[in-house]
């Protein structure tokens, strides 16, 4: 590319995970509030819509991939809820595990989980700076 070229981002496409079993992977997610947006077995995919939005978080089933604990580095994916406090409680009635207590960030309070694989979700809300949530 030469210096008076360059690429304009659009925005999000998809976020893929990747996930040891896509059934197992589907079923938690599900548990965890989100919608199957399409689901491909025989390609290993299956794509999770997050609120109104195209791009979805797609989950990519890899060959051999077992069950692991999430380390600090992993890549956090937070998604905007209404209120990050009642989605621990209901991720928890769930029997979804939470990583912590839901904590507080400058613009609200988060709380995150990991599927069986180690990928990591969070749960946010714009409660401290309502000018700045999504309006729904």
């Amino acid at each position: 590319m030469s210096d008076d070229e360059s690429y304009e981002l659009l925005g999000f496409d998809n976020i893929l995970l990747p996930v040891g079993d896509l059934a197992e992977a589907v079923r938690f997610y599900e548990r965890a509030g989100l919608t199957v947006g399409f689901r491909f077995d025989e390609g290993g995919i299956a794509l999770l819509k997050v609120g109104a939005e195209t791009p979805g978080i797609l989950l990519r089933h890899e060959e051999g991939l077992g069950p692991r604990p999430p380390a600090w580095p992993t890549p956090r994916v937070w998604l905007e809820v209404p209120d990050a406090q009642v989605t621990a409680r209901e991720l928890t009635r769930a029997g979804i595990a939470l990583l912590d207590a839901p904590f507080s960030v400058a613009t609200g309070w988060t709380v995150e989980v990991a599927d069986p694989w180690g990928n990591v979700l969070g749960f946010t809300d714009y409660s401290k700076r309502p000018e700045l949530a999504r309006r729904g």
